[in-house]
């Protein structure tokens, strides 16, 4: 979840955390939404590690258990994971975001690009159970590049200096929901970065 998606429970909730004035079942939604803010780096590993599995599920059932996957020991090329299926090697960047969310864009590194087939793998989660799917995908045929950045917008920090002023970030650009492509379970995806079982 992202800290728009909480501050907007919030929101929805009557403002800051506080446990009067609310029925039980309020309750229970703030401190469950609390609990998944202040755990997201827990929660943002387990999901790597579900997506890891799925994919490596499907290349099982497919009978061909050629999914490889590895991860960079230094994290500033935009990148979380490399998997590699049926010759194609995809650089991973991962988002997620939780079902009825209202993320509106990623953040992209424009180092992304420079990899043979890079990729923004955006999965959308179950909050509750933490069920994969759908998912969104930003990148291009298997084999290609990373669509072009040049029109993007440069993000900024969230956070500003003392002055208030949010520096821009010179290599991250911001891509829109809607360019992303929507896909409906992990099978798709797994076509989507990999190409077609026996294609």
């Amino acid at each position: 979840m992202s800290y728009k998606d909480t501050n907007n429970i919030f929101d929805r909730l009557g403002g800051a955390y506080s446990t009067g004035g609310h029925d039980a079942s309020t309750r229970h939604l703030i401190d469950m939404s609390r609990h998944y803010y202040e755990q997201s780096s827990f929660r943002e590993k387990l999901i790597e590690h579900l997506l890891v599995g799925e994919l490596l599920k499907l290349s099982w059932v497919r009978g061909t258990c050629d999914v490889e996957v590895a991860k960079p020991e230094v994290d500033n090329a935009g990148y979380d994971i490399i998997a590699e299926a049926n010759g194609i090697i995809r650089h991973i960047q991962l988002k997620a975001s939780y079902l009825g969310g209202a993320t509106s864009k990623q953040k992209v590194h424009t180092r992304l690009s420079e990899k043979p087939s890079g990729c923004v793998v955006w999965a959308i989660f179950d909050e509750e159970k933490l069920d994969l799917g759908p998912f969104l995908f930003f990148g291009a045929e298997p084999g290609l590049p990373l669509p072009s950045l040049a029109s993007a917008r440069v993000a900024r920090h969230t956070k500003g200096n003392k002055d208030g002023y949010k520096a821009e970030r010179p290599n991250i650009r911001e891509v829109n929901k809607g360019q992303f492509q929507a896909l409906p379970d992990v099978n798709s995806l797994f076509n989507a970065l990999f190409g077609e079982a026996g294609a």
